[in-house]
């Protein structure tokens, strides 16, 4: 894992936007929340009115989201391996330090690795396992101490993945990741029931962010895998953001232990 370090940039702007909105003065935590579907879920909790702190791995990306969510409401981020123990530990504490308290969580951080099974290293598993699962773990554990500690309890999000209910081919140690993060969750909510806290997941499937660029696709390839879902569109990354924000509000407060798959429909079709 990474060397244990980390930094921290603040914005204290509170235009968080008028009324009471559904998070209202709530204290938020969304992990790899740089770029992407962490980003997206990040901006909106601003505007539905919490305060969030988010981490990622690259500082440039940590400095340009703060900038930018900055607009939206108060807003920390700081720099965070969260698969390394001390830093995921750490990250928490200064949250809850930071805002006066910790109500929502959203384990959002992960990567994929694609390798033919035969071909995969377990270098490839470690870290995959390690980012996308390990990672749900330490800040699950660390901020659930924390919730029950404070007596209040709170909410706990998981971004699994439509990988996690089916296999592909090419993606071993993601797929294992994702079956990992629903059990996770599953088993979480269960212990976790008794003491005012409710964990659920969410499962993306195909959503357009830079990384399915980084990852080789091209725009053709995205048109057709496309024709692959019902709905005839890739989805984009503020349809996760608002399963993920109604998971984390009092409108769910009966639902815990289960995962809202947002795919478009592409899991129903065989």
């Amino acid at each position: 894992m990474a060397e244990d370090r980390g930094q921290v940039m603040t914005s204290n702007d509170s235009s968080a936007g008028a009324g009471q909105p559904i998070h209202f003065g709530k204290k938020a935590l969304v992990t790899g929340a740089g770029r992407g579907i962490g980003l997206a879920i990040a901006r909106t909790l601003l505007d539905e009115g919490a305060h969030v702190t988010i981490c990622d791995l690259v500082p440039e990306r940590v400095e340009a989201a703060v900038a930018d969510l900055s607009r939206h409401g108060q807003v920390t981020g700081g720099v965070c391996d969260v698969s390394n123990p001390a830093q995921a530990e750490r990250l928490v504490a200064q949250t809850n330090s930071h805002w006066g308290g910790l109500d929502l969580v959203v384990n959002n951080a992960g990567i994929t690795r694609s390798a033919p099974f035969l071909d995969s290293t377990v270098e490839i598993w470690d870290l995959v396992l390690a980012v996308n699962l390990r990672s749900q773990f330490l800040v699950g554990q660390a901020a659930a101490r924390l919730m029950v500690a404070s007596g209040r309890g709170g909410v706990i999000v998981n971004i699994a993945s439509t990988n996690g209910l089916l296999g592909e081919a090419g993606l071993a140690s993601y797929n294992a990741s994702k079956a990992g993060s629903l059990l996770l969750t599953k088993t979480m909510a269960i212990e976790l029931a008794t003491r005012k806290i409710r964990v659920n997941a969410v499962c993306p499937g195909f959503i357009l962010t830079d990384l399915a660029f980084e990852g080789g696709e091209d725009p053709e390839t995205i048109a057709n895998y496309a024709q692959n879902i019902p709905m005839g569109r890739i989805g984009d990354p503020i349809e996760v953001a608002h399963a993920v924000s109604f998971l984390l509000s009092d409108k769910a407060s009966f639902i815990t232990g289960t995962e809202i798959v947002v795919d478009g429909g592409q899991t129903c079709k065989e």
